[in-house]
């Protein structure tokens, strides 16, 4: 059975730097893994993603430049490393894992992805 267990998250002021982690376990087919979160009263966001394959990739506008999305441990642990956090980044996140490529499974979709775990928690204070 698939599992994907986050961790990481906390609170944090405006400015400074936070990484989370996802650690996956059970094999399962997932050429495209990434973050998506959900503030609270809104919805969830995809945030980022990376083809397991070859490393690229893909952010939405308002974390590009400042969240970076990797994997390591033989691409069974991925992170986002959210540097120069705001306010506005304040949600719950999640690690998800697509059945697509990325090229197919839009980062704006990640919220929709196959498998996710159960969040991890992000507080930004002004």
């Amino acid at each position: 059975q698939v599992r994907l267990v986050e961790s990481g998250g906390g609170s944090v002021q405006a400015g400074g730097s936070l990484r989370l982690s996802c650690a996956v376990s059970g094999y399962i087919y997932r050429p495209c893994m990434g973050w998506f979160r959900q503030a609270p009263g809104k919805e969830r966001e995809g945030v980022a993603t990376i083809d397991i394959d070859n490393g690229s990739t893909y952010y939405i506008d308002s974390v590009e430049g400042r969240f970076t999305v990797s994997q390591a441990n033989g691409k069974n642990t991925l992170f986002l490393q959210m540097n120069s956090v705001k306010p506005e980044d304040t949600a719950m996140y999640y690690c998800a894992a697509a059945a697509s490529p990325c090229t197919l499974a839009p980062v704006e979709h990640a919220a929709s992805y196959t498998y996710r775990g159960q969040g991890t928690e992000v507080t930004v204070s002004s």
